[in-house]
């Protein structure tokens, strides 16, 4: 059995964003809360731990020291015009008294992630509070302030590991690209919504990398309507023969949910069960996994998904978790499937407006990349 560890503690639900914020911290104590009442962490081989804030010296792996200095003092009321150069104080990045504290923690709990699967103690380890994809070294964007998956992924490469960082959020993980565009040690791959029609308005077939990083970034931006079979589609013709042939030793998931059908941010059409697919393939690997959450603004949706990523993750998915009440479980008689969602049909209209972009988008994609990597 695998060991798995959630990285979850009581302090972190204390925190939250302004209430006008989509961005919904209270979503991993929700999950844990399902988690607990289907018995899915209870297993021999699952484990839950309380991480600790992220040190100064950590979050500097990929934050400047003035950035996290105006950062603290804007959350401490002293706000300047340099703190909203940077980001701080807009829409997306209000300023609030936890925003330092809860990022600090949010990245602790990745780095947390980072060092069980270092030292063997977890095989894979899920911190749903993670996946602050968008943060730069000194730029708050889409609710994000500080960049845990980019330190995540620059701890595991500092300890010698090549890292597949994989990005299922319907957003394009501009932080992450950055911070890896010029390096090979670190390959990323997103699958998001076109930046044609959603923030943050990057993530096309052609940013690739540059100089040693050339075809080590990887972007497969999709369609408004795109859903579960044409999103395999791509996954499968993509994601799974450069897997194959970068062969990590390690892979970093950011599973934000908001891809789902009725997410009121963006314009996919998803069911979880693309999820499940993508997890079950990844465990095919048989090589680590460090998941994060991330997006994901139907907050009901959001926790079902994360639930039954765990409990794959797990290797624990349960018959209630298939076919119970886990619509019951999470308070809502939406749907009374258990974790996993329905299936939507496809209509023909829907079939015909979707699948040419992503047979483009694919042949795209493989022209760009797929030589560099001997494919």
């Amino acid at each position: 059995m695998r060991k798995a560890v959630f990285i979850h503690s009581e302090q972190m639900e204390h925190f939250a964003y302004p209430a006008h914020c989509p961005f919904d911290v209270s979503r991993a104590g929700k999950t844990r809360k399902v988690l607990d009442s289907l018995g899915l962490l209870s297993a021999d081989n699952c484990a839950v731990a309380a991480p600790e804030p992220a040190e100064r010296i950590q979050l500097k792996k990929f934050h400047s020291a003035r950035y996290l200095h105006v950062l603290k003092n804007a959350a401490a009321g002293r706000f300047d015009r340099e703190a909203l150069y940077m980001g701080i104080g807009t829409p997306d990045c209000p300023v609030f008294a936890d925003m330092y504290d809860y990022s600090a923690m949010a990245c602790g709990a990745t780095i947390t992630a980072a060092g069980l699967i270092l030292s063997g103690q977890a095989d894979v380890a899920f911190n749903p509070s993670g996946g602050l994809h968008h943060a730069g070294p000194e730029q708050a964007s889409g609710f994000c302030f500080m960049n845990d998956v980019a330190i995540g992924c620059i701890v595991l490469a500092e300890a010698g590991k090549r890292v597949l960082y994989l990005d299922v959020d319907v957003h394009h993980c501009d932080g992450v690209q950055n911070a890896f565009y010029s390096r090979n040690d670190v390959m990323t791959i997103s699958f998001h919504q076109s930046g044609r029609t959603l923030f943050p308005g990057t993530g096309f077939e052609d940013e690739i990398g540059t100089g040693q990083g050339l075809g080590y970034c990887v972007n497969v931006p999709l369609v408004i309507g795109t859903y579960d079979q044409a999103y395999m589609k791509t996954f499968n013709a993509i994601a799974l023969p450069l897997l194959n042939a970068y062969n990590p030793d390690v892979i970093v998931l950011q599973m934000g949910a908001d891809a789902l059908a009725g997410d009121p941010l963006a314009n996919l059409c998803l069911t979880n069960n693309t999820y499940a697919e993508i997890i079950e393939q990844l465990l095919s690997f048989n090589k680590p996994i460090l998941a994060t959450g991330g997006g994901g603004y139907n907050i009901d949706n959001t926790v079902r998904a994360w639930a039954l990523v765990w409990s794959l993750l797990a290797g624990a998915e349960t018959d209630s978790s298939k076919l119970g009440l886990g619509g019951v479980m999470l308070g809502t008689t939406d749907w009374q499937g258990g974790l996993r969602d329905r299936r939507l049909a496809v209509t023909e209209q829907q079939h015909n407006a979707v699948m040419p972009h992503i047979d483009a988008t694919i042949e795209k994609v493989k022209a760009n990349v797929f030589a560099i990597h001997g494919l």
